[in-house]
């Protein structure tokens, strides 16, 4: 879990559009962040894994 001041400060509309981080929604994670689905590794495979995500399967080979 990230921290509260964090997560706010991302929420917020910075001064330069360079100074913007990314953070996942649900967790607050700045790290492993997934453009495409707009989260963190950990959170999009949470919800992989309980079919919350359409269009997402398991790979297996």
């Amino acid at each position: 879990m990230a921290k509260t001041c964090l997560r706010v400060k991302a929420l917020r509309v910075p001064k330069f559009t360079t100074r913007q981080h990314n953070r996942c929604p649900l967790c607050g994670r700045s790290r492993a962040y997934y453009r495409r689905f707009r989260m963190c590794r950990l959170c999009l495979r949470k919800l992989a894994l309980r079919g919350q995500l359409p269009g997402v399967i398991k790979a297996s080979w």
